[in-house]
């Protein structure tokens, strides 16, 4: 086999995007482009009575302003799915400016289209709306009363309640009973590039969108449904994103109102979102509290977990992210409950955000068996490590891979977590207190449902080009599919070019819940291999072949040339093998099709967290020294590229444990920090020293490289690290997030 999967391949985007030649969707160039800019709403709640857009008018350079009166109606009904299905994906159930009603602020009211985008942002400015406002309620106290339990969330995936065994006699016969809530602030994806989207129509009935999205099958089936058009009339194109942490995952309004205005006015429209419109146009981490109460016997075996959460969703959508998952399966726990409480609020729908709910669930969980180990004087490393879940215990299969307790004693190795005193505030440099914390990890492997496809061809000069519908939004796709190309058709790296970022390619999820690298490596490594094996049939069959009459099973390829087991003088080159025969290229088409719902294992990657903090004793500043990762996802296709994914989300941990919060304002419904001036993310300074390390597990389940996602992992588990840390450093038990200074005074 050749030896590219592994390997530390720099990235094949990487001279594109330094160079400037990468081209995002805000910079395709469009003969006769106009520009449009969204007017959002300024009440959360109520509808609108007059659109006054004269001022407007008199701007220069104004086109049109759309709004409900004109704007043509979508054809379609939006159903929220998640994008994973490669389904149509809405990111919510309401679209706007169908009629006059507004559920939450920055609900579009209208489109403002004008020759540049400054003179359209400008008399967006001037357009003037009146409304008929009604009371809003916008924040969890508002509407906590009024939360209830529905009987499916995640866009009708799972269940509001789960369980097993009986918690109410395991928790009222427990020895050790612990019973404590978790708050979480509402938080927002921000990735550097905003949502754009350009919509060109060749004709009334076809369309061609280019959109910054994470799927763009995903977009074209969506904008395809809500316009009432078959999907082979919308081309959707997304080369290159600039991230999206979830933002980009499911499909907003604002893509279908860019192809609806450019179908309006008969022109190539580009409808831009300000940063501050990306606060209340691509979803959010929604508002939410968790309440864990945990029963154990005196030796800290656990008997039982009752995991509620209570969170703020939309007026019509039962949102709520997957906080009970993950923390449902890391113990062995044999009687358990989950349930999910939702209320309704004036929002839009929340969704997916970089580990969405396994942040927050394994926060509360791994916080409260902390505050467990103190309370029964048993090192936390040492509990996690008599309670670790062997098998799933929501089905009893075993799991597919596993390699958890692997990851908890190589962290502990690279922490240095046997140095550790167990007594909080004991350890103190200068004026800084000193703390250490572990956290596990784990995130779910949820296969997509459909056929994943990848098609191969090889061209009479020995090259090779990898097609799939995949967007590369900075995760590294194109050079891991890279990769598995070559290695399948055994090929040098070089010799292989991977083509993604089309609908028009063969079909492939969007990059969501860490799913993406898995599917498409599972179909790219079939078209490659299938190739391959044709390739060698036709030089067996070949009279003219060194190879002619072999058995196929002792065939091997290394760097294009075909030949018998330690037999270099048998060698056909592709190159020779299609010049011979006058062929100029071979292709063939790669099908996955994946596990089904239940196939017999639990599917989840797992890792361990541990984190060092100092507290200014006086000032109570808090300080991230160092973290350590350890990850089990299986194979890994670049080290580079995954560690870099890894190391990624672990800062992002340290910016959820105490940086990030979106605060709502009320009295308005509004937010009242839609900017990078306001909203907190770490900078170089907040960076620690990072270590990341990963544990190959075999998993010959989840597809067939044995693939498991870096995406989000490495967020899991490091916001409790952290807060454990600092309990350890203080004595203070802090359970809201962010984590504030004033909250250690």
């Amino acid at each position: 086999m050749s030896p590219a999967i592994g390997l530390a391949v720099d990235r094949v985007d990487a001279r594109p995007k330094v160079s400037g030649t990468a081209r995002y969707t805000g910079e395709v160039t469009v003969p006769g482009l106009v520009h449009a800019v969204l007017v959002g709403a300024r009440v959360a709640n109520g509808r609108i009575t007059r659109i006054d857009a004269s001022a407007a008018e008199s701007a220069g350079g104004l086109i049109a302003v759309l709004t409900h009166h004109d704007l043509p109606r979508i054809v379609g009904q939006p159903q929220l799915l998640p994008s994973l299905a490669g389904l149509p994906a809405p990111g919510q159930s309401f679209f706007p400016m169908q009629a006059d009603v507004v559920h939450y602020a920055g609900q579009p009211v209208a489109v403002v289209v004008a020759s540049t985008i400054e003179a359209a942002e400008h008399a967006a400015s001037l357009i003037e709306v009146d409304y008929a406002q009604s009371p809003a309620n916008t924040v969890l106290d508002q509407v906590r009363d009024q939360a209830y339990v529905p009987e499916k969330i995640f866009g009708g995936m799972l269940p509001g309640r789960m369980s097993r065994g009986d918690v109410d006699g395991a928790l009222g016969q427990a020895q050790l009973r612990l019973d404590e809530t978790y708050a979480f602030a509402a938080n927002h994806q921000n990735p550097l590039e905003p949502s754009v989207t350009t919509a060109i129509w060749d004709d009334v009935d076809r369309v061609t969108v280019y959109d910054s999205t994470q799927g763009p099958t995903a977009t074209q089936l969506t904008v395809a449904h809500l316009l009432g058009l078959p999907p082979t009339q919308v081309k959707v194109i997304s080369e290159f994103v600039g991230g999206s942490f979830g933002a980009k995952a499911m499909i907003w309004p604002h893509v279908t109102l860019a192809a609806l205005a450019a179908r309006q006015l008969g022109r190539p429209v580009r409808l831009t979102l300000s940063r501050e419109q990306m606060f209340h146009s691509c979803g959010h981490r929604e508002e939410q509290e968790h309440r864990v109460s945990l029963g154990a016997r005196p030796d800290g075996r656990l008997t039982a977990l009752r995991h509620q959460k209570v969170s703020v969703t939309s007026q019509f959508d039962d949102w709520a992210e997957t906080s009970l998952q993950s923390p449902a399966v890391l113990y062995d726990i044999p009687n358990y409950e989950g349930i999910y409480r939702v209320a309704k609020a004036n929002t839009i729908t929340p969704t997916f955000m970089r580990a969405p709910g396994e942040a927050t669930g394994v926060f509360s969980l791994e916080s409260a068996m902390d505050e467990l180990s103190v309370r029964i004087g048993v090192d936390p490393l040492e509990l996690r490590m008599r309670n670790i879940a062997d098998h799933d215990p929501t089905t009893g299969h075993p799991w597919s891979s596993h390699g958890l307790r692997d990851c908890l004693q190589r962290g502990a190795e690279l922490f240095g977590w046997q140095h550790r005193d167990a007594r909080p505030g004991t350890r103190r440099e200068g004026n800084w207190l000193i703390g250490s914390g572990l956290a596990l990890a784990a995130y779910p492997q949820v296969a997509p449902p459909n056929p994943q496809r990848a098609r191969a061809r090889l061209y009479s000069d020995g090259s090779a080009q990898i097609e799939a519908g995949v967007s590369e939004f900075g995760t590294g796709v194109l050079t891991a599919m890279t990769q598995v190309a070559a290695d399948g058709l055994g090929l040098p790296v070089d010799r292989v070019r991977f083509v993604g970022g089309s609908s028009d390619l063969p079909n492939i999820t969007a990059a969501v819940g860490s799913a993406g690298t898995g599917a498409v490596s599972a179909a790219v490594h079939l078209a490659a291999t299938s190739l391959r094996d044709q390739l060698i049939r036709q030089a067996i069959a070949d009279t003219r072949s060194p190879l002619h009459g072999a058995d196929p099973g002792s065939v091997t390829v290394t760097d294009g040339r075909m030949m018998l087991r330690d037999r270099p003088d048998t060698a056909d080159g592709y190159a020779d093998l299609l010049g011979r025969s006058l062929i100029p290229d071979v292709e063939t088409l790669g099908v996955w099709t994946p596990p089904p719902p239940d196939p017999g294992y639990g599917m989840h990657t797992f890792g361990a967290q541990f984190a060092e903090v100092a507290v200014d004793a006086e000032l109570r500043l808090i300080r991230v020294r160092r973290m350590v990762g350890v990850f089990a996802p299986g194979r890994v296709l670049n080290r580079r590229t995954a560690h870099s994914q890894l190391m990624g989300g672990m800062l992002w941990g340290l910016s959820q444990a105490l940086l990030e919060a979106t605060h709502m304002d009320p009295a308005l419904g509004r937010w009242a920090n839609p900017s990078f001036n306001d909203y907190l993310v770490p900078v170089n300074a907040d960076a620690p020293d990072v270590v990341v390390d990963t544990i190959e597990v075999s998993d010959t389940v989840v597809n067939p490289l044995g693939v498991k996602g870096v995406g989000e992992i490495g967020v899991v588990g490091v916001a409790a690290a952290i807060a454990n840390a600092i309990h350890h450093a203080t004595g203070r038990r802090v359970r809201r997030l962010p984590i504030m200074l004033e909250e250690l005074l």
